[in-house]
């Protein structure tokens, strides 16, 4: 049977350019996308041997469904220089190498290939769609397959029923309902990929679920109602047109000849070596560079994974793969369990490596049915501890946190942990993604086995222990192998730069280790106090829903923006500050803000959200998080998830607890210390602040904090031109709000806002400032032009803070690049410090034998727990220790405070 390949450009284009490493010709000039895009078609053509193929690229400027709905695609980031530069070369490169390339202007390359894909199952001609596109699932039918060759995934209409739940006929509804995110099609609100497919299934289609639409039942459902006026409009966007006018047919789409000379000219501008090498032989590339990666010294392209990869059954494999670790200078470990929740996790296998290539997995608890005989686990665990627990045996894990509490659950105390992979990523580039996978992709030009592809997705997702241990092998096998090779080619760029050598050695990695032992550690709880909170909320929350339909003259669904924007917006007349993605009024918490200035409902509307909130998320949940084994509560830390350093706690989020409510300060005296200790609070002093001084270098403020001064009544002072005793609440309050404000970006519009000025009279405050303190305005302006300049700003400590967008032709997100640029340094300091802090306190704790325990860190605050016979000497030594992490232009002053719960100690 004839076969056409078609192959979406575009696709490969942005996949090739993020999964590569910044490889550059000696010139200078980006290659990466050139090479991926040309390898993955020479891997096409080998695999697949085609009759007719093409190559469709997206033109340049709108298409029709621009015309249909102006925000389509309007959110995307503009394509980065790097790549820009590499698509005219691209192009030449595929049409020299015999493929045919098409590109129509006005019409996206997605509805060339349907049309394409269409005429060719009309005459009988099977078709093989090369994409990384979801969207192109819908094509997919007895004649048309779907292909992504990163990953070499091949979906038939069965295969695409497997991975989305709905068959391919189905997946334009299935689109509308999730949306796309990629084209900024919005979808309902809440509603994921599980509930579309459990509508579909149950309705059919999606116009029998509008039918039905009153009867879907929760807040999704009233989410699906509140959007059917879009709907349409949203399938119109995520249907592929099949039927184009004027596309050459099917059978013209044959290859041509190859472009030597042109294939020539471009492999020797950009230095592909072995390509050249095939046309003109070996000794035309032996003086030919590599090509480097960004300004890193030249490294070969990353070799294809070669590997030998052992399954350990026997004592005698055992004892071979011990014999090795113990030798290794370094060795690459990982674990597979059966929870993601890491105090409740157990192992079901371990891998290890030793050398790139040659891995080994050791399967414990598997449990598929026919598996193999395994080792015992608790024997094994046992012969192997002393390994795992050896400080002298190096090891290196990808986000070692997690194995080491998995270790730990089974009483192994696992030492020697040399290096993170995810640290390393996070340090060296902090605004990508960190997990294995990506980590392959983009530094060894390597698609892994997903997680998913063995355990499958949503409902029907199995545990690793139901996995049988020859596949389970391959994939453990692989992250330990790949672990290795990521730490061979992250490790040695911190050689060259001291800054980033010294966050990923002295801060992030000695913080690893303490971050561990606080979510070890847990804090307490009173559940009884949490729930007469809720109980006493819950009757606030209904006396105020009484409250709002008096207001509105009728009862209504406070949680439904359509009810509710009928009530403001309809009933009571209240002007529309701005509209949803689907024309209607908003009715976001800014608006309501704005609002409640001058209207009683929106006011008693954010109270409701706001109580309600607290009792979902704290006063009813935080008793069922409580440990059953230890009668804590542990909450989770991610070291590699905010760019600017600081962690981020969730399960439970216990850093975001409003402090600014009386009810969200309750809630923070439902947890307690044990009996016989108390809460220590230790915390810096004006830190952000105490940063900008540091970092700008301005001696009037730098004055006022190494005087000890009330910097805010010190600014007041300059501001106005009144002594420090003159300044009067509403001088001060102004003074505040602009020490603070600056620090985030503030302009004249938002500081008018905040304080009820004229916006006059906020810029003259403002230029009063920068008159007084002119460096700060100097490090403002030299903040952003750094930034425009590297791509990033640092911390003072040599944190590296990226902002992709400052170089946005989008002049909004250029400008929030900008205000970050200016924040970033002062946060990322912060958090350096705190890390810092952290480290050195634990240090003191562990060094003098203290039964005292460092229980949350939250942003600039470190709480301990501290038996009474400790209280003294901690609360004495505390602010010692930690106004000493580190030597600034101002002095560090840390305040403490004692009590029986969180609050009292705050």
């Amino acid at each position: 049977m004839p076969l056409l390949l078609l192959v979406d450009g575009s696709s490969y284009l942005y996949r090739a350019f993020h999964a590569l490493p910044d490889l550059r010709n000696k010139a200078g000039e980006p290659t990466g996308a050139i090479y991926g895009v040309l390898n993955m078609l020479r891997r096409l053509e080998s695999d697949h041997k085609a009759d007719y193929k093409a190559v469709v690229f997206d033109p340049k400027g709108k298409t029709f469904r621009d015309d249909w709905y102006p925000e389509y695609k309007s959110h995307r980031p503009p394509m980065p220089d790097d790549l820009r530069a590499q698509i005219e070369p691209i192009h030449a490169a595929i049409k020299a190498a015999g493929w045919p390339v098409i590109m129509i202007d006005g019409v996206e390359a997605d509805d060339v290939i349907g049309t394409l894909a269409t005429q060719a199952a009309a005459i009988d001609i099977d078709t093989l769609i090369s994409t990384g596109d979801k969207d192109l699932t819908q094509l997919v039918g007895p004649k048309i397959r779907w292909y992504n060759t990163m990953s070499n995934e091949m979906l038939d209409s069965a295969g695409v029923a497997a991975k989305f739940g709905v068959p391919p006929e189905r997946i334009i509804d299935y689109l509308a309902l999730v949306g796309d995110t990629v084209d900024g099609v919005p979808g309902v609100q809440k509603c994921g990929p599980k509930t579309a497919v459990k509508w579909l299934t149950q309705y059919g289609t999606l116009d029998n679920l509008v039918a039905n639409a009153d009867a879907v039942s929760g807040v999704v459902g009233q989410n699906l109602r509140n959007h059917l006026g879009f709907l349409p409009l949203g399938k119109k966007l995520v249907t592929v047109v099949c039927d184009l006018p004027d596309l050459p047919a099917p059978t013209a789409l044959t290859a041509t000849p190859r472009d030597v000379p042109t294939l020539r000219e471009l492999y020797t501008r950009y230095q592909f070596r072995t390509w050249l090498g095939e046309l003109d032989g070996p000794d035309a590339v032996a003086d030919m560079p590599a090509q480097t990666v960004g300004t890193a010294p030249p490294v070969p392209p990353p070799p294809k994974l070669n590997v030998h990869y052992e399954t350990v059954l026997t004592w005698d494999q055992f004892a071979a793969w011990l014999a090795k670790v113990e030798a290794a200078p370094l060795t690459a470990l990982d674990t597979e369990t059966n929870s993601l929740d890491s105090f409740a996790a157990r192992i079901v296998g371990i891998s290890l490596s030793v050398k790139p290539g040659e891995a080994c997995y050791i399967p414990l608890a598997h449990t598929a049915p026919g598996v193999a005989d395994q080792l015992p686990r608790d024997e094994m665990l046992a012969k192997l501890k002393p390994w795992l627990e050896s400080t002298t045996h190096a090891k290196v894990l990808q986000n070692a946190k997690y194995d080491q509490h998995v270790f730990a659950n089974h009483g192994i105390t696992l030492a020697g942990i040399a290096h993170d992979t995810m640290l390393q990523s996070y340090v060296i580039e902090s605004d990508k993604g960190h997990d294995l996978g990506q980590l392959c992709s983009r530094h060894l030009g390597l698609d892994t086995i997903a997680y998913e592809d063995l355990c499958g997705k949503g409902a029907k997702q199995i545990t690793f222990d139901q996995v049988d241990i020859e596949r389970a092998a391959t994939y453990a096998a692989e992250d330990a192998d790949v672990t290795l090779r990521v730490h061979d080619v992250l490790h040695p760029q911190f050689a060259s730069e001291p800054g980033l050598n010294h966050i990923y050695h002295d801060i992030e990695m000695p913080a690893r280790q303490v971050i561990w032992r606080i979510e070890r550690n847990g804090i307490l709880i009173d559940p009884d106090l949490l729930a007469r909170q809720s109980h006493e909320m819950g009757q606030k929350i209904m006396a105020l829903e009484s409250q709002a339909y008096e207001l509105a003259g009728q009862p209504f669904n406070l949680a439904s923006p359509k009810q509710l924007g009928d009530i403001l917006f309809n009933k009571l007349g209240l002007p529309v500050k701005k509209k949803t993605a689907t024309g209607g009024p908003s009715t976001d918490e800014e608006v309501l803000t704005e609002l409640a200035l001058d209207y009683p409902l929106p006011k008693l509307l954010l109270e409701h959200r706001s109580l309600s909130k607290l009792k979902g998320t704290y006063t009813d949940k935080l008793p069922r998080m409580v440990n059953a084994q230890t009668g804590r509560v542990h909450t989770h830390f991610s070291q590699a998830a905010v760019v600017t350093g600081r962690l981020a706690s969730s399960d439970p989020n216990l850093q975001n607890i409003p402090v600014r409510t009386e009810e969200g300060r309750r809630i923070r005296t439902a947890f307690i210390a044990p009996q016989g200790s108390s809460i220590v609070s230790a915390d810096y002093s004006q830190i952000e602040l105490r940063i900008m001084a540091h970092l700008s270098g301005d001696e009037r403020l730098r004055e006022a904090f190494a005087h000890g001064e009330d910097v805010h009544r010190a600014t007041a002072a300059e501001i106005f031109g009144v002594t420090p005793l003159e300044v009067g609440p509403d001088q001060r309050r102004v003074a505040k709000s602009i020490n603070f404000g600056l620090i985030y970006g503030m302009s004249a519009f938002g500081l008018a806002r905040q304080l009820g000025l004229e916006r006059s009279a906020a810029q003259t405050y403002i230029d009063r400032y920068f008159a007084r303190y002119p460096g700060v305005a100097q490090y403002m302006e030299e903040a952003r032009q750094t930034a425009r300049d590297k791509g990033y700003v640092e911390t003072a400590f040599g944190r590296r803070l990226w902002f992709p967008e400052i170089r946005s032709s989008q002049a909004m997100r250029r400008q929030g690049a900008e205000r970050a640029a200016i924040n970033a340094p002062m946060q990322g300091t912060a958090a350096d410090l705190i890390k810092l802090a952290m480290v050195a306190v634990q240090n003191w704790l562990e060094a003098n034998r203290m039964q005292s325990k460092v229980v949350l860190q939250v942003h600039d605050e470190l709480l301990l727990e501290v038996p009474d016979g400790e209280l003294m000497e901690v609360r004495t030594h505390l602010p010692k220790l930690m106004s000493q992490v580190a030597e600034l232009k101002v002095p560090l002053v840390v305040e403490v405070g004692v009590g029986p719960n969180w609050e009292a100690a705050h």
